[in-house]
């Protein structure tokens, strides 16, 4: 089976977001990107805007990870299931992360949790 580059560029996004580097991920993002929830509100709107909610998010939770349990995709969509740590103490939630793209940049992700 062949990993496709929507679901490396997932993959990617999440690396970086373990290593709290806003700017890496964003990097992978359109500049009219988003990060929603599932078929509900916008909560970082714009690159900029998801560079900004990430290093607040970042600073809050300094021990902030997610762990992908897999990932799979279709066509212009990557869907990742993930269990993720606010701290090292803290006890794992679960979310469906559905990553939609535009050639090779993401351009909406949405959190189903």
């Amino acid at each position: 089976m062949t990993v496709s580059s929507h679901l490396l560029t997932a993959e990617a996004m999440i690396a970086a977001y373990n290593a709290q580097d806003a700017d890496l991920y964003v990097s992978y993002m359109t500049d009219e990107a988003c990060e929603a929830g599932y078929r509900g509100a916008v909560l970082r709107e714009g690159r900029e805007g998801v560079r900004e909610g990430l290093k607040k998010l970042f600073a809050e939770f300094p021990e902030n990870r997610a762990e992908i349990v897999t990932g799979c995709e279709l066509g212009e969509f990557a869907v990742l299931y993930e269990k993720v740590w606010r701290s090292a103490a803290s006890e794992p939630f679960e979310v469906m992360s559905i990553y939609s793209f535009e050639g090779d940049k993401c351009s909406r992700v949405e959190f189903i949790r």
